[in-house]
């Protein structure tokens, strides 16, 4: 395989998936985007009531391998409009309230894209000596409107969510930077695995579930509903984790991970040990470079509704290390994504048809 396997037409791919919205619960869009360039390279499509995307090759193999990431991203809903025509919030999904102030917003309404600013005091008229912070309970988005009918009449209602507009750029040659990375970029990913067999002609031994979930940011939920309906024997999950090296994170509590060292190899319960072993193996064989990270009771990602739907589903978890999760910056280096697709395209390739990745046999 190339040294660099990501090509012209797969970031414009990646420019124009990130550059969409798809908060949780309207994902819909963005999976089109996703299942129009993955559809050379799958034989059908499985979509779900709740817009989860599957591409699928092999459907009638019985043998079934899924891998994954989740589609959506975080936003807020529009939760009250006051007499003055301010616009009060509530999170969908884990949205940062201390990045708000000073954004600028999309809200999503019948009639079209709202344009709107999370506002904020000035420094000049705050007590300093009792500065209050961003609270989710006292940012406001201001879309220039005298009060609460003229907002009504642009389309604005309670539950119309809100989204960032800030799109994909490149820092220094190699960092990819945009909202959404987590975990659109899971998406992209395992996309190129697609790609990658496609175009190299790899012919596997079993069905393979490229799975593109929605809801993760809310509690797993598409992954959950996805499970039960593929019922798969082995999952392979990709997401995002931490960089712990930039300031006031606490490396002892957080681990050690960093962007730019390689795809992090997660330690946990959900994490199917015989499968993570043909993981490390693989990384090791193929001298693809990669971290580790231990996850204590849970991962937190897509990996525990896998490993924990029907009788049990053999399941690992492969993460990208990311800076400045949850915030409009969300930042990963170009070396790692082509390091995790590599891992994942080579442990397909190694995996067996049938195998129970018992500790029985």
């Amino acid at each position: 395989m190339a040294k660099t396997i990501l090509n012209k037409k797969s970031l414009s791919f990646l420019e124009e998936y990130l550059n969409n919205a798809a908060p949780t619960g309207y994902e819909w869009d963005g999976q089109k985007i996703w299942m129009d360039y993955l559809k050379p390279y799958v034989d059908e499509f499985i979509t779900d009531t709740y817009g989860t995307a599957v591409g699928v090759i092999n459907p009638d193999a019985k043998y079934k391998v899924v891998i994954e990431g989740h589609a959506d991203e975080i936003s807020w809903y529009v939760n009250y409009i006051s007499d003055n025509g301010l616009i009060y919030v509530v999170r969908n999904g884990g949205s940062d309230h201390q990045i708000a102030p000073s954004k600028i917003v999309n809200i999503h309404t019948k009639k079209g894209i709202v344009k709107g600013v999370f506002g904020w005091p000035a420094i000049h008229t705050r007590n300093k000596a009792k500065e209050e912070a961003p609270k989710p309970d006292n940012i406001f988005i201001d879309i220039g409107a005298v009060d609460k009918e003229e907002v009504e009449k642009m389309g604005v209602h309670v539950g119309c969510v809100i989204t960032y507009p800030d799109v994909f750029h490149v820092l220094n040659g190699d960092k990819f930077v945009c909202r959404a990375l987590d975990n659109r970029m899971g998406g992209f990913m395992i996309a190129e695995v697609a790609r990658l067999l496609k175009e190299n002609k790899k012919e596997l031994p079993f069905g393979l579930y490229i799975t593109n979930s929605v809801q993760e940011e809310i509690g797993l939920r598409g992954a959950q509903m996805i499970a039960e309906r593929i019922k798969p024997n082995v999952a392979i999950v990709t997401d995002v984790t931490h960089d712990t090296t930039t300031p006031m994170i606490e490396v002892k509590k957080q681990g050690k991970v960093e962007i730019g060292a390689g795809p992090v190899v997660a330690y946990a319960p959900a994490v199917q040990q015989k499968l993570r072993d043909l993981i490390t193996d693989t990384a090791d064989a193929k001298k693809i470079p990669f971290q580790r990270a231990a996850l204590s009771r849970a991962t937190g990602t897509d990996t525990d509704a896998f490993a924990y739907s029907g009788s049990g589903v053999a399941s690992a978890l492969i993460s990208l290390p990311l800076r400045y999760m949850h915030t409009t910056v969300e930042m990963v280096h170009r070396d790692d994504v082509e390091n995790v697709i590599k891992l994942i395209y080579e442990t397909l390739l190694k995996m067996k048809n049938g195998d129970t990745f018992s500790y029985f046999d």
